[in-house]
Order: C-alpha cells, then sequence, then structure tokens
C-alpha cells in the first residue's frame, strides 16, 4: 500500500495498534476518488456545401420572387446562399478537417473568427482546423452581399463534458 511518502514499515504497526487509526486509514483510502476520465481529441471530418437558396436566376421558376430581386426590393442585388450545415458541433481540441463544396460559379468564404477559407466557384476544398476553446462560434461568408443570410455556428463542447467518450 503506498498512500504518501512518509509512509513506512513503522507506520503500519502504529496503524495495526490502534484501531481508530486503521478505520482513519481505511477511510482515506476507499474514499478517495478515481482519477477523473479524460476526453481525448478526436479528427473529425465535415463537409460543408455552399446552398443557393434564392438567387436571381430563380425568378423565372418563382416570378414572385421578381419583386424581391428587381430595384428596391428586399433582395436587390444579393443573393441568398446558405452553408449546409450550418452548425457544426465538435469537442474542444478535436481536429476538423473540413471540406468544402462550392458546386456555384460565385466565390464564397467560410469565417471564423480564428479562422478563413477562400471558396472560389466550382471547387471543392480542403481544410484543417483545430477546436481550440469551448464556445459557439459564429461562421459568416464575408462576400457583403452573401449577408446576413450566409451564416452559422460551431459550436464546441468543454472536453470535461465529453470525459469517458
Amino acid at each position: 500500500m503506498n498512500m504518501s511518502a512518509g509512509w513506512n514499515e513503522g507506520n503500519a504497526g502504529a496503524v495495526m495498534r490502534n484501531p481508530a487509526a486503521a478505520i482513519l486509514v481505511l477511510t482515506m483510502v476507499s474514499c478517495a476518488p478515481p482519477p477523473a476520465p479524460r476526453y481525448t481529441p478526436r479528427t473529425r471530418e465535415i463537409t460543408v456545401t455552399m446552398v443557393p437558396l434564392l438567387v436571381r436566376e430563380s425568378r423565372t421558376m418563382y416570378p414572385f420572387l421578381d419583386r424581391a430581386f428587381g430595384p428596391g426590393g428586399v433582395l436587390a442585388g444579393k443573393e441568398v446562399y446558405a452553408f449546409s450545415p450550418s452548425t457544426m458541433t465538435v469537442v474542444e481540441g478535436d481536429t476538423i478537417r473540413f471540406n468544402f463544396i462550392n458546386p456555384e460559379d460565385d466565390l464564397h468564404s467560410f469565417v471564423l473568427p480564428d479562422f478563413t477559407v477562400a471558396l472560389p466557384g466550382n471547387t471543392t476544398t480542403a481544410a484543417t482546423y483545430v477546436a481550440g476553446h469551448a464556445g459557439i462560434f459564429p461562421i459568416v461568408c464575408n462576400i457583403a452581399s452573401h449577408l446576413p443570410m450566409m451564416s452559422g455556428q460551431l459550436v464546441v463542447l468543454p472536453a470535461a463534458t465529453m470525459a469517458g467518450h
């Protein structure tokens, strides 16, 4: 039994002669919490696609959009794109291997507070990101005409909440 650096055979004799000391020693040994399980960071593969939701080309298919995209309309000069998925959840310490698919001919970007990836049209782009600390982080495309619609969030769970998983 190794209780501490000061434990020796003389202590064992004293404990055996003193039942109260024996109970105290057994209580200390049996009540010690087990070592806390730790989360082992993982590498996660996430594919994000740039998805056109409402683009000016949709006016021929949906005539009611003509007014919205026309002069003075709420979508004048804009196109409504989205990230799919728009919310991604990982754990603190995880490495994310992003695979970005931009099937459109428009330029997009994927911007986190400390990470930016340019996404040229008609391309697939790979990028790696390490989720350094827990929190909810906004994702946007920094093309002005794609804001505020093209946005999302990266949810990074604290590693302590995932211990043992």
